[in-house]
C-alpha cells in the first residue's frame, strides 16, 4: 500500500475512535440518566387538553402568571384513595395537583398499607424511589439481575421501622409489605416527574390484547389451565 493509502486508513480509524469515545461519554453522562435539566427557572404545567403543543412533559405557563399555589399541595397528613383489591391507598403530588413540579424531575407520594397487605412486585421504569417510614413496620426489597447468570437475581431487603429510609434503584423490580398488625404509612419521593408504575403480574396476565397462552405457558413452565387461573386472578 502507498503512504497516502496508509495515512487515509489511519485518519479514518482516528475519526472512528474519536467518535466512539465521544458517544460513550455522552451516553453515560448523568444528564442523560434521568429527567433533562430545566432550561428556565420555573415551568408551570398547563393542563389544557386542547393545547396543540406536545413536549416531553407539559407546556409551560407564562412565568408572570405563576403563583405560589402552583408550587403547593396539601392533605398529606391523611391517607389517599384505596386501590381496590390490593389493601393499600395512595396520594400523590404530581403535575395534576402541583403543576410547578413540571421540569423539576420530582414526584411525591404517600402510601398507606393495611396489615399484612402488599404493594405488589412492580417497577418504576423512569425513576429511582426513596422511601421513609412514618408508621408501622414494612418489609421492603428489590431485585438486581445477576450479570454472571441472567436466570438468577439477588435480593436486597430490609425490615423498616419509623424513621428508616430505603432507596430502590431506577427500574428494578421491588415490593413493600406491611408485616405488622396495624396500618403502615410511608412517603416516597421519585427523581422523575413521571416515574411510571408497572405492576408485574397484572402487566403479564391481564394485558390487552392478551399474551398468547403458548408464550405464557412456556415462559412460566405451566400448563394452559394454570395460565387461565392466573389470568382470572389478575384480570
Amino acid at each position: 500500500q502507498s503512504l497516502f493509502q496508509i495515512k487515509s486508513i489511519t485518519m479514518r480509524m482516528w475519526w472512528f475512535i474519536t467518535t466512539l469515545v465521544i458517544t460513550a461519554f455522552t451516553c453515560n453522562s448523568p444528564s442523560y440518566a434521568y429527567d433533562n435539566n430545566p432550561l428556565q427557572d420555573i415551568c408551570v404545567a398547563v393542563n389544557d387538553s386542547k393545547a396543540a403543543v406536545f413536549v416531553n412533559g407539559k407546556i409551560c405557563k407564562d412565568p408572570k402568571l405563576a403563583t405560589a399555589n402552583d408550587f403547593f399541595a396539601s392533605g398529606f397528613n391523611v391517607s389517599g384513595n384505596a386501590v381496590p383489591g390490593f389493601g393499600f391507598a395512595t396520594k400523590t403530588a404530581d403535575l395534576n395537583n402541583m403543576p410547578g413540579l413540571n421540569t423539576l424531575g420530582l414526584f411525591f407520594g404517600r402510601i398507606d398499607l393495611e396489615p399484612q397487605r402488599l404493594a405488589p412486585l412492580h417497577t418504576h421504569p423512569r425513576a429511582t424511589e426513596l422511601i421513609t417510614i412514618l408508621e408501622g413496620t414494612i418489609y421492603a426489597g428489590f431485585l438486581v439481575p445477576n450479570p454472571a447468570n441472567f436466570f438468577k437475581s439477588r435480593l436486597f431487603s430490609k425490615v423498616l421501622n419509623p424513621g428508616d429510609v430505603f432507596v430502590i434503584p431506577k427500574g428494578l423490580i421491588h415490593f413493600q409489605y406491611n408485616v405488622g398488625n396495624r396500618k403502615a404509612t410511608y412517603f416516597a419521593i421519585f427523581n422523575s416527574q413521571n416515574p411510571g408504575f408497572v405492576i408485574i403480574p397484572n402487566s403479564i396476565f391481564a394485558s390487552n390484547p392478551p399474551i398468547s397462552d403458548d408464550v405464557l405457558a412456556k415462559g412460566f413452565m405451566l400448563n394452559k389451565t394454570e395460565i387461565a387461573v392466573l389470568r382470572k386472578k389478575f384480570s
